[in-house]
C-alpha cells in the first residue's frame, strides 16, 4: 500500500485504517434493515456512514464524499456490487 501522502495522489491510507472501515461498513451492511429508520427512531444511515469513516483522518473531501457514497450504497443496498467500493478503499 502506498505511504506517500500528497495534495494531487495517493493519501496513504494506513492498512489498520481502511481495515477499520471495511469491518464496520460490514458490521453496518449486516444490520441495516429498510425498517429500521422507523423502527429505530432518531437512527439516520448517516450516523452509520459517520461511525464508518470515523478512523480516517487525512482525506481530501472529494474524496471522502465519494467513500461515504459508496459506504451508504454498501449498507443501504444488500444486492449492491461491493468490489467498487473496496477497491476505492483500499487505493486511498
Amino acid at each position: 500500500m502506498n505511504t506517500t501522502t500528497t495534495t494531487d495522489g495517493p493519501i496513504g491510507l494506513d492498512r489498520t485504517h481502511a481495515d477499520a472501515v471495511l469491518y464496520r461498513v460490514a458490521i453496518c451492511a449486516f444490520t441495516y434493515y429498510p425498517d429500521k429508520p422507523t423502527e429505530e427512531p432518531g437512527y439516520t444511515i448517516e450516523e452509520d456512514v459517520d461511525w464508518c469513516i470515523a478512523p480516517l483522518t487525512g482525506i481530501d473531501q472529494t474524496a471522502l464524499d465519494d467513500l461515504r457514497q459508496g459506504i451508504r450504497h454498501a449498507i443501504a443496498d444488500p444486492t449492491a456490487e461491493r468490489q467498487g467500493f473496496i477497491t476505492t478503499l483500499v487505493t486511498l
